[in-house]
């Protein structure tokens, strides 16, 4: 479960996150939406401590990421495609991982072969294409069998048969009990793959629904979103001038 209250962030005179609170639930995939500038990115970095929050509290499994005695055992994450060496293999790069992290050996076998990559294991991380190389974010992600995955745009780079594959190991993970929680711009992507939704705008809290609730007051699923965040820009920018 993650558990955040009141969180804000602010750089300089841009209030990137403010007074935003949420719980993510294990069972279920949980969709994080809002328009480009909202928040989503910089509140996921605050989720993994990546940044320090100016004010408010977030906690994973009930601590402090930064407390957790080995991380990827418990909170997988893919916030950034290329996140490692280019030089390294990408099953070094998963060997290195697993050894900072205590983790067996034998998982990043069945890693890579979870993210369809065993065949490409070997050829170096900096050689992959962007979907590959999604898979091999995907495969850090998933290395510590975690009950908790936090994935920023996850099906970015993938072609249509990747992006089902996505979809439907979010739905299985979420189905153990997993607390998965996955941004996207991909409205009608969110409609086939979540359950609930966290929807925010100008870095605040707009709605935590229902996929069927939200769809619910409108026609589709993104009219529903662009009724919600219509306003959201136009405090944006009177906030900045």
């Amino acid at each position: 479960m993650i558990e955040a209250h009141a969180l804000t962030k602010r750089y300089g005179p841009i209030t990137a996150v403010d007074q935003l609170s949420f719980d993510v639930r294990p069972g279920v995939v949980t969709g994080f939406l809002g328009p480009n500038g909202s928040g989503k990115s910089t509140t996921m970095r605050l989720i993994l401590g990546l940044d320090a929050a100016d004010h408010g509290t977030v906690k994973v499994a009930g601590r402090a990421y930064h407390d957790l005695p080995f991380p990827l055992r418990e909170v997988g994450a893919l916030l950034e495609v290329k996140a490692f060496y280019p030089g390294r293999s990408a099953r070094a790069h998963l060997q290195a991982l697993a050894a900072s992290n205590a983790i067996a050996p034998g998982r990043v076998e069945e890693t890579l072969h979870t993210v369809g990559l065993q065949t490409a294991a070997n050829r170096k991380a900096g050689q992959l294409s962007l979907g590959m190389a999604q898979r091999l974010g995907i495969a850090a992600a998933l290395l510590g069998d975690p009950p908790v995955l936090i994935l920023d745009e996850p099906v970015n780079g993938l072609d249509p048969e990747g992006i089902r594959w996505i979809r439907n190991l979010m739905k299985s993970l979420a189905a153990e009990g997993r607390t998965v929680f996955v941004s996207s711009h991909l409205i009608a992507e969110m409609a086939l793959t979540a359950e609930r939704l966290i929807v925010i705008g100008a870095g605040r809290l707009l709605a935590d629904t229902t996929v069927a609730e939200l769809s619910a007051t409108n026609t589709s699923l993104e009219d529903a979103f662009l009724a919600l965040t219509s306003g959201s820009a136009e405090f944006r920018a009177a906030e900045s001038n």
